[in-house]
């Protein structure tokens, strides 16, 4: 007996066969041949070119997807092939943004102007057009100690630049040119919404070759670094920026930080460059570039308060103070931080502070550093506000009442002044 009873699998004629009238007997006699059935061989070939047959159809049509018109008419759920490209988003970005970033050549003498590789490179971002005026944001270093200002359009178009204002503090400028011509004008995001690993885009002129497109990602959105203004190795104040990977070499300060929706949310201002150090990069939040570029549009310049001292921490590591100079101040051996004033100059002046008095406090908080004295200033106090300014004079300690004023107009030497 086969090992199952079934007609298919049984190498004998199944007795039921047998029994069956004798009218069928013809049929099924030992002398008459039984109808061929498959042989495994042959089952597997067929399922075999079966199988390359839909793989081949299932190939050519993931390789070639039907069109919208065809995919609509079948099921509506296929898109075309370059919605499905990642980098799409950033192509599409970028042509929305280019137009809106020009190249800035700053002439700082007359020998540039003859020879414009000579001149100071950096980027800026249209974002205001009235009238016949647009206004470009660019970083106030770039057009340090300008005597002529240049423009470059994404066209390859040259016109002059004025400066509307200025903060260095922010290291922001607001620029104006004819609007003559100018069709673009770049859309500003909301820097707050980031996200860490968010991809982004620069664009700018970086080493004069205007036009440059990089991309990378958001590596911190909102880091907080040390600036020295005045660029002599002591930091008088911190700086909320965007960090980024996205290569931003010497001429993109200024230029465009983009979000993959081709809106601006930040201006890219600084580049750490050392020795062994890259892609590291930063951008001003869009978020505080608006609110001090329409001050610089409305008043040219930030107001902010004003104390009117040349100053020196007590404790800086790049000029510390000798023995002989520590016991001319005649200060308590417990007095190891504070603010030495090497100049006053008017509301400092006023209220009797002199060279070599040493702050220790504003209004009775202790301040330790040039940085600590200068926030103290811009983030509490404000125009017209009295001071109580603690200080250390020959020894003694001493408490004077200072009326803040405006901070005058920036220049090389108001930049160091609180």
């Amino acid at each position: 007996m086969g090992l199952f009873d079934d007609d298919f699998y049984s190498t004998k004629v199944s007795k039921r066969l047998t029994r069956r009238s004798n009218t069928d007997s013809s049929r099924w006699s030992s002398g008459t041949k039984r109808r061929k059935s498959l042989g495994t061989f042959q089952i597997s070939l067929i399922c075999s070119v079966l199988s390359a047959v839909v793989a081949v159809a299932l190939y050519t049509w993931i390789a070639s997807p039907p069109s919208r018109t065809q995919a609509g008419a079948l099921s509506g759920s296929f898109l075309h092939k370059t919605d499905n490209d990642p980098y799409e988003r950033i192509v599409q970005a970028a042509a929305k943004v280019r137009p809106a970033v020009v190249s800035i050549l700053n002439h700082r003498d007359e020998s540039s102007k003859v020879a414009p590789d000579d001149a100071a490179l950096g980027s800026g971002v249209i974002f205001k057009k009235t009238d016949n005026k647009a206004y470009i944001i660019t970083n106030a270093h770039v057009i340090a100690n300008t005597q002529d200002l240049e423009i470059v359009t994404v066209d390859g178009d040259s016109r002059t630049a004025t400066v509307v204002g200025k903060d260095t503090v922010s290291d922001l400028a607001v620029l104006e040119i004819n609007a003559e011509g100018i069709k673009t004008v770049a859309e500003m995001g909301n820097s707050k919404a980031l996200r860490l690993g968010e991809t982004v885009i620069a664009i700018g002129n970086p080493l004069g070759l205007g036009d440059t497109l990089t991309s990378g990602i958001v590596s911190y959105p909102n880091r907080i670094i040390p600036v020295s203004l005045n660029q002599d190795g002591v930091y008088d104040w911190e700086q909320e920026v965007i960090q980024t990977d996205a290569a931003i070499n010497e001429g993109n300060s200024g230029g465009a930080l983009v979000n993959l929706n081709g809106q601006v949310i930040g201006i890219n201002t600084m580049k750490i460059s050392d020795t062994g150090v890259e892609g590291i990069g930063f951008a001003i939040p869009v978020s505080d570039v608006m609110s001090t570029v329409n001050n610089l549009i409305e008043h040219g310049k930030i107001v902010r308060p004003y104390l009117g001292v040349y100053s020196l921490d007590l404790n800086n590591p790049y000029a510390p103070l000798s023995e002989d100079q520590r016991k001319d101040l005649k200060l308590p051996p417990d007095i190891k931080d504070g603010v030495l004033v090497l100049e006053a100059h008017g509301p400092a002046e006023k209220a009797g502070i002199k060279l070599n008095d040493v702050i220790t406090k504003l209004d009775g908080k202790p301040v330790d550093s040039t940085l600590a004295l200068r926030k103290y200033l811009y983030d509490v106090k404000k125009v017209g506000e009295e001071m109580e300014v603690t200080l250390y004079r020959g020894g003694k300690e001493e408490t004077v009442s200072v009326t803040l004023t405006d901070k005058p107009t920036e220049d090389s030497d108001a930049d160091s002044q609180k």
